[in-house]
């Protein structure tokens, strides 16, 4: 019968490679591997470049490629040359697998092909397109069927989120609490549109504002912006019961009570709420008579009616009050009287005040071992220290210290400040710079009275009237006092 390749002139095979060539035209059927993953549980699906471990014949020349079930894709097909050619070492690699048999098995399949007769030429398909095997349906079904499932979109990331406008207020708070009614402040609430409007602070700066019109605002000076800024400072607020500050020394004669005056006009000057200052020494004080108001009562007075005294109203009725809204409580001017002024009448009169004021001051008297000192200590959250400039008023000055450190206060003598009062106009010989830096090593702060006219003539004193040095000195005095004050503190009770 003849053959179909009848006719097609073969090319000369060499006499060594007959038998070779007779052997390559029997079909050769090899072995070849294809691995798949089996899934571990039901709910997996296989994918289609999951295969099983297997052993399959197959006939390299009888293998049929079925059609590709994918769809066309978007881009215009390649032509058939440039496919097989970008294919041809996928394809040829996939047809002619070899097997593991050796260099004979592979040169009969290379002359096979050389006398195989010549084909139509089909395109040859990207590997990707080539459609999968029947066994492989419905892995492949599965896996369109996953394809085609509405995709869920990934929950935004935690910096893709927006934030929540958080408040200036609530960003200052450390625990993120909620805010009281001091965080409505006006600097945060009104618009900064009408601080043009507003004449600035500053000589040079309001000058030329109401020059120009109030067109030209070039803002606060910088001195302006350090004095609101020191008022910022004093104006600290407290929560709780009322702040205790006592003023002590153990020298006389060195500005006690001027430095407890200037003290509180520039804390009640500063602040929204009240101070009041105590005069408890034993002795016949004089606070009262440094401030230009007046009053008839004193401390023995607020100790007789301490129970009809059921609010600010009765209290206020016993105090005197200067300009700077600071009141003061006298002591009684009766020697015979003062003496058994002590620790449990200075208590009631401590818990009264603490009930109506924020801020207490005491003037207590000389020395350190009077009868008024121990309850006038245990009540401090601050302690002022006062000195002179002189050698002896300054080693008194820090033997106070050390009598608070060796006395259960060390706590207190380190939170204290010293105020270096100058009483002199003359030009001190001693290096006050030195005194400074002594007490520095030993207290939270130092600070400085300068000698002022208004102040050495020991009469009433007028905050206003101060030489500006003056009152600049008392206001960092009140900073540093406050700055040393806790925020928060317990309830007082009556002793």
């Amino acid at each position: 019968m003849p053959s179909k390749h009848d006719g097609i002139e073969k090319p000369e095979t060499p006499h060594g490679d007959a038998a070779l060539a007779e052997s390559a035209e029997k079909p050769h059927v090899r072995s070849q591997t294809i691995s798949v993953t089996i899934p571990a549980s039901r709910e997996e699906e296989l994918e289609d470049d999951d295969v099983i471990l297997d052993d399959v014949a197959v006939n390299p020349a009888e293998a049929v490629i079925p059609p590709s079930r994918q769809e066309p894709a978007p881009q215009a097909a390649s032509t058939p040359s440039s496919s097989a050619k970008k294919s041809s070492p996928t394809r040829s690699s996939a047809a002619s697998g070899q097997p593991q048999n050796g260099t004979t098995s592979a040169t009969k399949a290379a002359a096979a092909k050389k006398n195989a007769p010549p084909k139509a030429q089909t395109p040859t398909k990207d590997p990707a397109s080539v459609g999968p095997s029947p066994a492989m349906e419905p892995n492949r079904a599965s896996s369109e069927k996953k394809r085609a499932a509405p995709v869920t979109p990934a929950s935004p990331t935690p910096e893709a989120e927006q934030t929540t406008p958080q408040s200036m207020s609530a960003r200052q708070t450390p625990n993120g609490g909620a805010e009281n009614a001091q965080a409505l402040t006006a600097e945060r609430l009104l618009d900064d549109r009408g601080s043009r409007h507003r004449a600035p602070d500053g000589t040079v700066q309001r000058a030329l504002y109401a020059a120009s019109g109030h067109l030209i605002n070039l803002g606060d000076s910088k001195k302006a912006r350090a004095r609101k800024e020191l008022t910022h400072r004093i104006a600290k607020p407290f929560s709780g019961s009322a702040r205790f500050v006592p003023v002590i020394t153990r020298k006389g004669g060195v500005g006690k009570t001027t430095v407890s005056i200037l003290l509180g006009m520039a804390l009640a000057d500063a602040r929204d709420d009240r101070v009041i200052a105590l005069d408890a020494n034993p002795d016949r004080g004089t606070l009262h008579d440094r401030i230009g108001g007046q009053s008839d009562f004193t401390v023995r007075d607020v100790i007789r009616r301490k129970n009809e005294i059921t609010g600010y109203t009765e209290f206020s009725t016993l105090v005197a009050r200067d300009e700077t809204r600071l009141d003061v409580l006298a002591s009684d001017p009766d020697p015979a009287v003062t003496t058994a002024f002590g620790d449990d009448d200075y208590g009631i009169v401590a818990t009264l005040a603490s009930q109506y004021y924020s801020m207490v001051l005491t003037d207590s008297g000389t020395g350190m071992v009077h009868d008024v000192m121990r309850a006038t200590i245990e009540h401090a959250d601050s302690v002022v220290i006062v000195s002179g400039t002189s050698i002896d008023e300054a080693r008194l000055t820090s033997e106070t210290i050390s009598w608070l450190e060796s006395n259960g206060f060390a706590q207190l003598a380190k939170n204290a400040v010293v105020v270096i009062n100058n009483r002199s106009a003359a030009r001190s010989i001693v290096n006050v710079d030195e005194l400074e830096a002594h007490f520095a090593s030993r207290v939270r702060a130092v600070a400085r009275i300068p000698y002022d006219p208004e102040l050495a003539s020991g009469s009433s004193i007028e905050f206003g009237a101060l030489r500006g040095a003056t009152r600049r000195a008392a206001r960092l005095l009140a900073a540093s006092v406050v700055d040393g004050i806790p925020t928060q503190r317990p309830a007082l009770t009556a002793r």
